[in-house]
């Protein structure tokens, strides 16, 4: 005697399809007989009032601004655009460990630290040494270079 194909799990996930199936239909046949007894299928028309909400009503034509054509910026602003700011940079030297070769400059203005190489040093330096140095984009965010003595 063959064994049946039909295992407990299939029943079950047939008789969820069908249940759910069922399910959509008797919502299906809910909305339609509200949309026949009310006799409308909803909002007709969307409008978006001044504070890009959706209503039902038009929006008020007093709150409507007008926006000239050249004032929409739909770029990045051009660089002759953008203020230049001075690439050298001051700072403070709060470590250096000339064995190995590296250490981290606190920059004054926005105390953020900075790595630096023996690589990007213009004068030797020392630990709480006044610098001036410039940034350059490296493998794991930004490093100082052209570090000099103040």
């Amino acid at each position: 005697m063959a064994k049946s194909q039909q295992t407990f799990s299939k029943s079950e996930k047939e008789k969820k399809r069908l249940k759910k199936k069922l399910d959509k239909k008797k919502k299906m046949d809910a909305r339609k007989a509200d949309r026949e007894e009310n006799g409308t299928e909803g909002i007709q028309f969307a409008y978006v009032d001044h504070n890009g909400n959706l209503t039902d009503t038009p929006p008020d034509p007093d709150l409507k601004i007008e926006v000239e054509l050249e004032d929409i910026a739909v770029s990045v602003p051009k660089k002759e655009d953008l203020p230049q700011e001075d690439p050298v940079r001051k700072g403070k030297v709060s470590f250096f460990d000339s064995s190995k070769g590296f250490g981290f400059i606190i920059d004054s203005m926005n105390n953020e630290k900075y790595f630096t190489h023996v690589s990007g040093l213009i004068d030797t330096i020392i630990e709480n040494d006044k610098v001036s140095f410039e940034l350059e984009r490296g493998m794991r965010g930004m490093n100082a270079v052209k570090v000099t003595k103040i």
